[in-house]
């Protein structure tokens, strides 16, 4: 099957017979997820050898994540991705051509030489592969570089390794940057991405009771539940909605002070009175401004909100888009 959706210029398929025949392809290939600073370096190189040699960039990603099915059990992940921001952030990034391969337990038996002659070779006619580095394929990660580069004589493909990409002598990797957001440090997993973390969800009807100190939030109901949310606390925050940013603080935890029960991720808009709900937003993240803490009433409470929202205004000051 062959899927284009009208907002993208890039072409997506699920399935390698409905590939055409992709003229002089650039293509690389891995999870993807985040589509990071590291990533953007491999993106560009590609861009820059289609331009070369007149041909068009090609991605292959996998989905669900290898992880995943490898070991469903206990994969112990989070996406910084869902499949659709995934999507979108590559046709951003001006790729031609996005292949989607369902990954299965019987993919993952594929060997090295295999992934190269049947998909990479006759199923795609590749023209240069570029990889990241240390990028590692087929059965039991047995493919290497070295691999490529033997098979590339006899197959007639040139393959291109990117090194490491370092932010300040760290190695970029979507490991890192969900370490970085499971620990709340927002700021720095948004240096490694190359653009600030962001969740989408939709906004659903809570108890109201920010309304009765002068805060009233949106409670987010996140629309994947394999979606990556920072760490609890108080963030700084953009919230995209209907084309328009607004700033805003976003609190997610379990709201000590009235004696939460469940989780919660809810934001405060600024300067903002419009009805929401059911509809769709987006949150990107800032900076984190504290943890979530436990307060001798609302008085109290709202006197913190208020110290908040002077403090995220401060830092939303200096955000950029």
């Amino acid at each position: 099957m062959y899927y284009c959706h009208c907002r993208y210029s890039m072409k997506v398929y699920y399935q390698f017979n409905s590939l055409p025949v992709i003229k002089n392809a650039i293509v690389t290939q891995g999870t993807f997820d985040g589509v990071h600073a590291a990533h953007q370096v491999i993106l560009k190189r590609l861009k820059q050898l289609a331009k070369l040699q007149n041909g068009e960039t090609v991605v292959m990603t996998f989905d669900p994540h290898p992880r995943m099915v490898l070991y469903p059990n206990n994969h112990g992940l989070n996406l910084l991705h869902t499949l659709d921001e995934k999507i979108d952030a590559l046709d951003k990034e001006g790729i031609d051509h996005l292949i989607v391969i369902p990954f299965t337990k019987e993919f993952s038996r594929l060997s090295s030489l295999q992934f190269i002659r049947d998909i990479i070779v006759n199923k795609i006619g590749v023209n240069t592969l570029v990889i990241g580095y240390d990028h590692r394929f087929g059965k039991n990660r047995e493919g290497t570089f070295e691999h490529l580069k033997e098979f590339s004589g006899l197959y007639g493909f040139e393959v291109e390794e990117i090194p490491e990409q370092d932010i300040e002598e760290v190695a970029v990797s979507s490991t890192r940057i969900r370490k970085s957001l499971t620990e709340g440090n927002v700021q720095l997993a948004n240096k490694y991405l190359g653009y600030k973390y962001a969740i989408t969800g939709t906004v659903q009807q809570g108890k109201q009771l920010g309304r009765t100190i002068g805060f009233p939030t949106a409670n987010m109901d996140i629309n994947d539940p394999l979606k990556l949310i920072p760490a609890d606390g108080v963030y700084a925050v953009q919230v995209v909605f209907n084309n328009n940013m607004y700033g805003g603080m976003l609190n997610a935890g379990y709201r000590p002070t009235v004696n939460g029960k469940t989780h919660s991720i809810e934001v405060h808009l600024f300067d903002f009175n419009q009805d929401i709900y059911n509809l769709q937003i987006e949150i990107r993240y800032v900076d984190k401004l504290r943890d979530e803490m436990k307060f001798d009433g609302l008085t109290e409470l709202k006197n913190q909100l208020e110290k908040d929202k002077l403090h995220a205004t401060a830092v939303l000051q200096y955000a950029g888009k």
